[in-house]
């Protein structure tokens, strides 16, 4: 950040007065510009015994495989956020479950929250940042080929609580992909 959103004046990095960090406050007019956390909301849906991934389009990770998952919007609850990317990521109509994962991203600034889902309607297809959507078996996910560690995490809590048969929430830290 360079400038004020509110005045337009430079920022500079310091600890304002009664805070334990730096943060940039603006030059101008003081204002303190807190940067926190992003959260990203996602979906396990299962059908049949079958785990629906998405092929990613787009970057980061393009080319590797994902469940349906992205950026959480202004005015949107945590569900309505995960069936919101479900449906644009793979077409699909879904019932939320239970929350059943948090993956703490520290390094990038991010969390993730994954929950369980069904499909409302039957169907599914790629959607614009999806090179394909398909429902792969227990047995044949693609490991080795998933883009983020925060995927895996929630696969495996998910494949976790089911083979548990519980509805357990998961919190935990995902490594940065550099450190796998």
């Amino acid at each position: 950040m360079k400038f004020c959103s509110l005045c337009g004046a430079p920022v500079e990095q310091r600890t304002p007065a009664g805070d334990n960090r730096q943060r940039y406050v603006c030059t101008g007019c003081g204002a303190v510009h807190y940067q926190n956390p992003r959260n990203v909301v996602g979906c396990v849906v299962e059908d049949a015994g079958k785990i629906l991934l998405c092929r990613r389009s787009i970057e980061p990770r393009a080319g590797y495989w994902t469940v349906p998952a992205g950026f959480l919007e202004l005015g949107e609850t945590l569900s309505a956020g995960a069936a919101r990317e479900t449906r644009e990521e793979a077409c699909a109509e879904v019932d939320l479950g239970s929350l059943f994962a948090v993956v703490n991203i520290v390094h990038a600034g991010q969390v993730h929250l994954f929950f369980e889902a069904t499909f409302r309607t039957p169907g599914f297809a790629a959607g614009e940042e999806t090179l394909e959507a398909m429902l792969v078996s227990i047995d044949e996910l693609p490991w080795q080929e998933l883009a983020f560690p925060s995927v895996r995490i929630a696969l495996e809590c998910y494949l976790q609580n089911r083979e548990d048969g519980v509805n357990r929430l998961h919190i935990t830290e995902a490594p940065r992909i550099s450190d796998l």
